[in-house]
């Protein structure tokens, strides 16, 4: 099986999964306006919720010649803490063993990357507030 057949399974309508409840169709369109910000914001998205056994990755994107693995937290108010806050030691975790795993399955330990958030509030009925933190937080063991 080549890249490209590969590349086109991984992208057919069939093997995207459909979101099952409002708070998981709130979070894929969190993470649709998150995708078109970043790319307005000149990065390119190069995988969507990249999945592995150690973790998922809500968005891949190049910045220039950084890979930046994106978390996106997206809520319908900001009444309790900003979005981005919900994001404690055992998710940054699994973020940093997915992002380890995604830059071995490229074999190449030669880039340079970087953890963002995008968080967003939409309040049903407005438009949704983003706020893009760059460099988040940095990896707690050097894995590169």
């Amino acid at each position: 099986m080549n890249f490209a057949s590969i590349l086109k399974r991984l992208l057919s309508p069939n093997s995207i999964p459909r979101p099952s409840n409002d708070r998981t169709r709130l979070g894929a369109r969190g993470e649709t306006v998150a995708a078109r910000y970043l790319r307005r914001c000149g990065h390119r998205i190069i995988n969507r919720n990249y999945r592995c056994a150690l973790g998922e990755i809500d968005l891949i994107t190049t910045d220039g010649d950084t890979i930046v693995f994106v978390e996106v937290k997206t809520r319908s108010d900001d009444s309790h803490a900003d979005p981005q806050e919900s994001i404690g030691a055992a998710k940054r975790s699994r973020l940093e063993r997915a992002a380890k795993h995604f830059l071995m399955s490229q074999r190449s330990s030669d880039f340079s990357c970087r953890f963002d958030v995008v968080s967003i509030v939409w309040r049903p009925g407005e438009s949704p507030r983003i706020d893009h933190l760059p460099d988040a937080f940095e990896p707690r063991n050097p894995w590169v």
